[in-house]
């Protein structure tokens, strides 16, 4: 069902829709020393029918924290590296550039980590978010959900865990300078301190 939807979905919109998919605990927590903190063998299996024949966006740690690229998909790996190369991957050196090498994609999902959620979530459309109801201590972070700005529009619970489906309502004002601690869409893109974040 969830793949049939995915298909109907890509049909009836001819540009791309950005995607955040992420599990996160009721503290915003999604890992943790450079690890996912949980293993949800249905949340998995969401993720794999959701992305598959897509783009997957990702910084460099959470593309060296996998054993591999993921098959059936683009990989997408953002790394301020220049010298970088990654097996079976594109490499590029942002979130921008990340997207233009996806633009032929209906559907392309950004999958973290902390840092590129941040950087991508005010540029993206929709976000596919589990929320696992629990808290944790973790070093990795999905951003806070401003609801002025973002819709639910479906949640889930076939899963354990409720999967929320969230689509964008309107665009951060352009004399916002920051939403979430992150620049608006109207701002070329957020660079962190180097040596900070997942890239």
């Amino acid at each position: 069902r969830i793949k049939a939807e995915s298909e109907i979905f890509n049909q009836n919109n001819s540009g791309n829709c950005i995607t955040l998919i992420a599990a996160a605990s009721e503290n915003n927590v999604i890992g943790k020393d450079n690890q996912l903190i949980w293993h949800l063998s249905d949340d998995l299996k969401h993720f794999k029918e959701l992305t598959k024949g897509h783009c997957v966006i990702m910084g460099r740690k959470t593309f060296e924290s996998m054993p591999k690229a993921l098959p059936n998909r683009t990989n997408i790996v953002v790394t301020r590296k220049h010298d970088y190369t990654a097996k079976d991957a594109i490499v590029v050196h942002s979130i921008h550039e990340a997207l233009e090498k996806a633009k032929d994609d209906k559907q392309p999902f950004i999958i973290g980590g902390g840092e590129i959620y941040r950087q991508s979530i005010h540029l993206s459309d929709r976000i596919e978010l589990t929320r696992v109801h629990t808290e944790l201590d973790g070093d990795a972070h999905f951003p806070v959900i401003d609801y002025k700005i973002w819709e639910e529009i479906n949640r889930e619970y076939s899963l354990i865990w409720p999967v929320i489906t969230q689509v964008r309502t309107e665009d951060v004002p352009p004399d916002a300078k920051e939403w979430d601690g992150v620049p608006n869409k109207f701002e070329e893109h957020f660079d962190p301190a180097p040596g900070k974040g997942d890239i």
